[in-house]
């Protein structure tokens, strides 16, 4: 056995039998139900106690607002987009823009429902509401419990922790004692004390005595909870709309949220865009204050010459020189406030290195030079832009570089274009102001009183028209802030959520597959490594002799079930097993069967037996041979004596009369193996053995050799050459499959000859018996059924069998 060739085993291919699996794992089906079953339950459960999950969602579009010219004059700025876009989702999650939008929430406490089967938050539908004075240390991230005890009293109690309560639950209960505990409190009065200042507003009416529970959060903790609980991220690839998204066990309460932070992220959008109309504001204000108090200086002294001389009447001789002089001061006085505004810009971007925020917009002081204005707005929103990230993220990140880059460059741009302004104002100023000079001697020419009104008349004129400026671009700077809508805009407000946790509809599709595959994997790994046969169709593939009989398995206390119970479904299989063994060697007159098998407890001497007594009742004289000289079973299975046997008459102690002993059973008669012998190999290798033989064929007509197991002893071997057909027992969940491998060596190399296999013990599945029959090496085998049965009680045992249910249905799991 230990040097077999096992290259003939692989010769044929055989094809795959879909059916014979299908049969095979599908007669399991109890266990595959128990088990979805068991999944179906434990998903249910678990969804049952398991707080629901879901993801809302709202969408936001970015609205670029880079001016064109910028991108033309620094070209690095000309794709920013994508870098505007990410810091925009970056302060999303900042905490300065978490912070407004919980300011317009009431989520600094959490309401739940006292219940024991999971926990509940009410959110809205919280009867009561609990304000809170956050200058006080509170007791936070603890359940307090409330229990109602009428209208306008209450009692806060502490609460147990338990095992499951860490599985469960968000938060633990206050276990300690705390003197704001049991006692009756009213509500709407200030509850004080050690570590907790609030008040219980009743918002509606519960039943009394029902308990409810809340949880206090610092605003802090809220701030770094919600800040890192949000996801923004592009709608669509290359896009400028953004979705925002957060994870929440309340629908309602993750969407208000999701809201509350999109109007957050829009008033700051205006709140920013604000900041230029709210300078340029500032800017007038101030001029106006410096400017009110010269006019009402000039109007006092205007007043006070029409007191203390009469009124002249200057403009009738010299109206014309008069109205140029007030144009020529009037545009003088415009020049100098544009330099004025040239040189504050000028010293204000000199000492000013990173912020740029609080620059006057030039159209607002009057200044209609489009390039100057597109570029002096385009410094300010890079700075704001750059503000806003740096309250995100450090100074050392490339973006902030990137800004700080473009900042200096358009910087440099304006430097370059104030010189430019300047030199062309003042060179304005000079023709003007020679203008004016000319008229002036013209004026010159009148009388000194005359002179005087019309100077101070000039300079009231003057601040008089340079306040009504004023007062118009105030105007208009109010009417530009009050006029500002931000750039972006919300295009889908959060409204229902997507369940996300636990996916019910998953989990039930993973616990039926679960409960299906799991059995079966253990099946297909528990037959994988069996390595005993199991089944009829195994065997076939695993052997290369041909099958003749399956003989099924019997319960009966008797290894003579066919002479003792002839009518059980087990002997019907030897009667099969009986007319197969005719129509093999049929020209013998004295048919000699050997049994034999590869190891000891394959019920070779059963089959002997059971064998011999079909043919004894079928009217065969029937001689059975105990050839195991070293383990002699056959004389005590018959009742007879062992004394004398086989042994003794191969030692000539014994004449061949004597051993051959007849039985209680009609044409069934026995040759006892006798004494175990020193020496059974040689005494079976003696002549005297084939005599013996000759004899025994002239006396029965059927001769049965119960042989020791070819694969243990060398004996058999040498009395195959006394056999015409020899049977190979092989016993079902009791036979290796490797043992099966030296007879398919010496069938293979001829060694053998006339060799069929008895599958024996075959156990039924179900309300099928898959024993009995003939096969004739063709595959053709015959099998009773019980649903099958020829009329009611042809078997002695089918009353019991057909009453025997929970033994079917244990016999389904058995391999």
């Amino acid at each position: 056995m230990e040097n077999l060739d096992l290259s003939k085993f692989d010769e044929q291919e055989k094809p795959i039998d879909i059916k014979y699996y299908l049969i095979k794992y599908f007669r399991y089906w109890p266990l595959y139900l128990i088990c979805i079953f068991i999944g179906l339950v434990t998903v249910f459960l678990f969804h049952r106690y398991t707080m629901e999950k879901y993801e809302v969602k709202g969408s936001v579009m970015i609205k670029s607002n880079a001016a064109p010219e910028v991108r033309i004059l620094d070209r690095s700025n000309i794709f920013s987009g994508g870098e505007n876009l990410t810091n925009d989702i970056l302060l999303f999650s900042s905490k300065n823009l978490t912070s407004e939008a919980l300011a317009k929430l009431h989520f600094d406490v959490s309401y739940f429902a006292s219940t024991n089967i999971k926990e509940i938050e009410l959110y809205k539908n919280s009867p009561i509401k609990v304000v809170v004075d956050w200058d006080y240390p509170q007791i936070t991230n603890r359940k307090i419990r409330i229990e109602i005890l009428s209208d306008s009293t209450f009692r806060l109690l502490p609460g147990e922790n338990m095992f499951l309560d860490n599985l469960f639950t968000s938060y633990k209960y206050v276990e300690e004692d705390r003197d704001i505990f049991n006692k009756n409190l009213n509500f709407g009065e200030e509850i004080i004390g050690e570590s907790a200042k609030f008040k219980v507003l009743l918002l509606k009416n519960p039943r009394q005595y029902d308990t409810f529970e809340f949880v206090l959060h610092s605003p802090s903790s809220l701030i770094d909870r919600y800040s890192s609980a949000v996801q923004v991220k592009p709608l669509i690839n290359y896009g400028t709309v953004l979705e925002i998204s957060t994870v929440t066990k309340i629908e309602e309460k993750g969407s208000d949220y999701i809201n509350a932070l999109m109007d957050a992220f829009l008033d700051y959008d205006l709140k920013e865009k604000n900041l230029i109309s709210e300078n340029a504001l500032k800017f007038i204000e101030e001029q106006l204050y410096i400017v009110e108090d010269s006019l009402k200086s000039a109007e006092g002294s205007l007043q006070r010459f029409k007191v203390q001389n009469r009124m002249l009447d200057v403009n009738a001789e010299f109206g014309g020189v008069l109205d140029n002089i007030q144009v020529l001061e009037a545009n003088i006085q415009a020049i100098d406030f544009e330099l004025a505004y040239y040189n504050t810009l000028k010293g204000y971007l000199t000492a000013k290195t990173d912020s740029f925020e609080e620059i006057v917009a030039p159209s607002i002081v009057g200044i209609s030079d489009g390039l100057f204005n597109d570029m002096t707005m385009s410094l300010v929103e890079l700075s704001m832009e750059r503000r806003k990230l740096l309250s995100i993220v450090r100074d050392t990140h490339p973006d902030v570089k990137v800004l700080n880059q473009q900042i200096e460059r358009l910087k440099e741009n304006i430097f370059e274009n104030i010189q430019n302004l300047i030199s062309n104002t003042e060179s304005k100023k000079k023709e003007n102001q020679k203008k004016l000079n000319s008229f002036d001697k013209q004026f010159s020419n009148l009388p000194k009183a005359e002179s005087d009104y019309t100077n101070i008349l000039r300079e009231f004129k003057l601040r008089e028209n340079l306040y009504t400026y004023l007062l118009e671009k105030r105007a208009e700077a109010g009417i530009a802030k009050a006029s500002n809508v931000p750039d972006n805009s919300i295009v889908d407000y959060a409204k229902r959520g997507t369940l996300i946790y636990p996916k019910k509809t998953q989990n039930y599709t993973y616990a039926i597959g679960l409960g299906f595959f799991l059995p079966f994997g253990f099946l297909v790994l528990f037959h994988y490594l069996n390595n005993k046969v199991m089944d009829q169709i195994q065997l076939k593939n695993l052997l290369r002799i041909p099958m003749l009989g399956t003989i099924g398995y019997s319960d009966k206390n008797t290894n003579l079930l066919v002479a003792e119970h002839p009518r059980s479904l087990a002997s019907e299989s030897f009667r099969s097993l009986r007319s197969a063994l005719f129509y093999i060697a049929s020209e013998k007159k004295c048919k000699k069967i050997l049994v034999t098998s590869s190891i000891s407890g394959e019920g070779k001497t059963y089959i002997s037996l059971n064998l011999a007594s079909a043919m004894a009742l079928s009217g065969k004289k029937t001689c059975i041979i105990g050839l195991d000289l070293r383990k002699p079973k056959l004389a005590k299975y018959l009742g007879v004596s062992n004394k004398k046997g086989l042994s003794t008459f191969l030692v000539d102690k014994d004449a061949a009369d004597e051993i051959i002993l007849k039985t209680k059973y009609d044409n069934l008669y026995a040759v006892p193996s006798g004494a175990v012998p020193p020496n059974p190999a040689e005494l079976l290798l003696k002549d005297k053995m084939g005599v013996f033989l000759e004899q025994l064929e002239r006396q029965f007509d059927i001769i049965i050799m119960d042989c020791p197991p070819v694969g243990l002893v060398s004996e058999t071997m040498d009395l195959l050459r006394f056999s015409d057909v020899n049977l190979y027992i092989v016993r079902h969940d009791f036979t290796h499959k490797n043992h099966l491998l030296m007879i398919n060596d010496l069938y293979s190399n001829d060694q053998v000859r006339n060799f069929y296999a008895i599958f024996n013990g075959l156990k039924g599945g179900g309300d099928t018996y898959d024993f009995g029959g003939y096969n004739y090496g063709y595959g053709y085998n015959y099998s009773y059924m019980m649903k099958n049965s020829y009329g009611d009680g042809y078997y002695s045992e089918e009353k019991k069998l057909k009453s025997g249910w929970l033994k079917n249905m244990l016999a389904k799991f058995k391999a």
